[in-house]
């Protein structure tokens, strides 16, 4: 406590520097905290104004949502200790009074509480591998498990099937559980919701079934539901899982969902729907680049204890490249085969036992991801170099290439060049690919750089 006052002028000042904050701003939002007291991890913030009405009350919740972060990593820095952050008023101080004077329990790890959760122990952040495909969407995954309800409500994480997104799911339902074993946390699939449902309607007793199913679903901490779009067309589904959004939201409990494509592209979707989906954050993972699925390999190696050679795991990662399921697939079936013939994977093994998930005679696919990675390889970057905001021309002029190849190659639409870039818009698109047509024609050694990537990308 004594620490974090001695230091709360630099703290503030930090946050403001990071902020780029203006004196105005400066003195509205930060100068009335003060720190009111620290209770095992947890730091009370004070907002300290005379009147505590409603527009306070605003500004509080503006401010816990803009500044958490901020401050929990000012104070670490200024501390040494990583602490959970609570805004309060005044009004708030005898409640906080009245509980900590309360004894506290320790929480204890319950089996059959776990059980209850539906969660899978294996998948967990520690066992996550991130790479620049699902970095936002495994930061904000944590960010929700460390203060869930308050961060992103709900959270949304849409992208094609075997990418992951099951996976953060189960690791933040894993967190929140192990940090508070008391929490009440539930995941199911879209499918096991609907079945649900129909089952308690099909029911003799209906009315009871109902009321149940709706007290198991509407008095949890977290909602988990997997595979959203499954709810599409199905209209009762649709307004049984609508207002139990609402109470859950409305109490302020967490809500995660994911999905194979983004909300607005549920057309059949109804629409008061659709806008709750996107009221807190959507954060989409994408396919993953070549180091990534390299890295996904070694983990499950790792895991496994299984030994495979480097030339087998990049003729893996060369021609399986948007589903991490099959990867996971194909390593399975070269451990079982060697497991049960008691030979060595080799690459010539390896080709023959995944000629039925890699075809020999079927040239690889291309896309604007393999493009992107096989630009990168050539220059010797890295996939998080290309999609940076660096100008230097070692990296923007091998990024203006990617391109180029992209709109030669591919049909690909700008927007969605320009997302696996960084999030560059299409007007950028177009001044990279234009420019690279004028270099060509007076530029031998491009010229040839483009061809041999050409070459290597789509052999002949």
């Amino acid at each position: 406590m004594e620490i974090i006052q001695e230091k709360w002028n630099d703290i503030l000042q930090t946050i403001k520097d990071e902020n780029n904050m203006t004196n105005v701003s400066y003195r509205t939002w930060l100068l009335p905290l003060e720190v009111y007291a620290v209770e095992d991890d947890i730091i009370y913030i004070l907002y300290n104004t005379p009147n505590e009405d409603e527009i306070d009350q605003m500004n509080l919740n503006y401010i816990s949502r803009k500044f958490t972060r901020f401050f929990q990593v000012a104070i670490a820095e200024a501390t040494g200790k990583e602490y959970l952050i609570k805004f309060i008023q005044n009004k708030d101080i005898e409640t906080i009074e009245s509980t900590s004077s309360k004894q506290k329990k320790p929480e204890t790890f319950d089996i059959e509480k776990y059980k209850k959760t539906n969660l899978n122990q294996r998948y967990t952040f520690d066992t996550f591998v991130v790479g620049s495909n699902n970095r936002f969407a495994q930061s904000t995954s944590l960010s929700v498990a460390e203060t869930p309800g308050e961060a992103y409500n709900p959270l949304y994480i849409y992208g094609g099937p075997g990418l992951g997104k099951t996976h953060l799911m189960h690791a933040i339902g894993n967190f929140i559980f192990e940090q508070h074993p008391n929490t009440k946390v539930l995941y199911v699939t879209s499918e096991y919701f609907v079945n649900e449902v129909i089952e308690s309607v099909r029911s003799t007793n209906s009315a009871t079934k109902m009321s149940k199913l709706r007290e198991k679903y509407r008095n949890v901490d977290v909602l988990m539901i997997d595979d959203i779009q499954f709810l599409i067309g199905k209209q009762g589904m649709q307004e049984e899982f609508f207002h139990t959004f609402n109470t859950l939201h409305g109490a302020g409990k967490q809500i995660i969902l994911t999905s194979d494509r983004p909300p607005k592209d549920m057309e059949t979707l109804e629409e008061r729907i659709r806008t709750r989906f996107m009221w807190g954050l959507m954060a989409d993972i994408g396919e993953p680049d070549y180091a990534t699925r390299m890295a996904i390999m070694h983990r499950i190696l790792d895991r496994d204890e299984l030994e495979i050679p480097t030339e087998v795991l990049e003729y893996i990662a060369d021609n399986i490249r948007s589903n991490v399921r099959e990867i996971e697939g194909a390593l399975n079936k070269l451990k079982a085969y060697s497991k049960l013939q008691h030979v060595d994977i080799t690459l010539e093994v390896a080709q023959k036992e995944l000629a039925s998930i890699i075809s020999q005679d079927q040239s690889k696919e291309i896309t604007a991801q393999s493009i992107i990675e096989e630009v990168a390889e050539y220059y010797n970057l890295t996939m998080d170099q290309m999609i940076s905001k660096d100008r230097k021309k070692t990296i923007a002029r091998p990024r203006q290439i990617a391109m180029y190849l992209c709109r030669e190659m591919i049909s690909s639409p700008l927007d969605a060049i320009g997302k696996l870039l960084g999030g560059r818009n299409h007007a950028t698109i177009i001044h990279g690919y234009e420019k690279i047509v004028e270099e060509m024609k007076t530029d031998n050694k491009l010229q040839w750089d483009i061809d041999t990537i050409k070459n290597h990308i789509n052999p002949e």
